[in-house]
């Protein structure tokens, strides 16, 4: 396995669980306890969200039958490494409330993936979230309504090794890094580091 401390270097301390905290394709088929699944969707249901409205859903999949569901609609690139994965999750987001459209759903469920994730990694466990799935085919499939957005699906177990996955996977099987803080963070007005 990687040593995330021989690749990432944070500028500032910060918490463990930030760095330790990637997205691995090799998983192991082993079956996840129901508790220890199930403590990820409690630490997203505790996610912060504007005017507590919650508007995250998620629909899991753990069974063969309903992960051949999700197999049907995941993209080609994804389902070579994810139909390992013993669980798997389409994080999605109520667009509307009675008051009218939620400008704030995608960046509330963002948030409740975030604390999916890093409990996952708390519990020993990998995620891999990907945008690489038929949308369209997923509402249909899944019986999804038009006010329910679709984000993306969730791939979650236990890490497995890197050779396991096919050769041009296995080079990319290492934490990635992190753009500079100073082409993140400015202060008083917005500067373009794109084209500096």
């Amino acid at each position: 396995m990687v040593n995330v401390s021989d690749i990432r270097k944070p500028n500032f301390e910060v918490s463990p669980q930030f760095i330790n905290r990637w997205s691995p394709r090799s998983f192991l088929e082993r079956e996840i306890p129901e508790d220890v699944l199930f403590s990820l969707f409690e630490a997203a249901r505790w996610a912060p969200s504007a005017s507590n409205i919650q508007p995250w859903r998620f629909i899991i999949a753990r069974t063969k039958e309903d992960l051949e569901k999700f197999h049907s609609f995941i993209l080609p690139g994804n389902l070579v490494w994810c139909q390992k994965a013993p669980v798997l999750a389409v994080i999605a987001s109520q667009k509307t409330t009675e008051r009218g459209f939620n400008s704030w759903h995608a960046f509330d469920s963002g948030t409740a993936w975030g604390h999916l994730s890093l409990e996952a990694n708390a519990k020993g466990l990998i995620t891999h979230a990907m945008g690489g799935f038929d949308k369209e085919k997923a509402r249909e499939v899944l019986n999804v309504p038009e006010d329910i957005d679709l984000h993306a699906v969730i791939a979650i177990g236990y890490q497995g090794e890197k050779d396991a996955l096919p050769e041009n996977l296995q080079e990319r099987e290492q934490p990635s890094g992190r753009r500079p803080l100073e082409e993140l963070l400015f202060e008083g007005v917005f500067k373009n580091t794109e084209n500096a």
